[in-house]
């Protein structure tokens, strides 16, 4: 999803991380994370329990992130 890829990177921007950091954060590898921002072009997201810790970690909802709400 293109909005899912650039709210992340606005919010992860915002709270001053860097991609490197969101991973370590998260627990996965940079690499995963990369794909995450990567607008769709490896058609690469997260499950549902890693979108969950993604929106905790950013202070942000689901919805918000997935572009159901402003």
């Amino acid at each position: 999803m293109k909005i899912f890829s650039i709210r992340l990177k606005e919010e992860r921007e915002y709270c001053g991380y860097t991609q490197k950091k969101m991973a370590e954060l998260l627990d996965i590898t940079l690499r995963t994370y990369q794909n995450y921002e990567a607008l769709g072009l490896n058609n690469r997201q997260p499950d549902y329990e890693m979108l969950v810790k993604i929106a905790t970690l950013l202070d942000v909802s689901t919805d918000y992130l997935l572009g159901k709400e402003d």
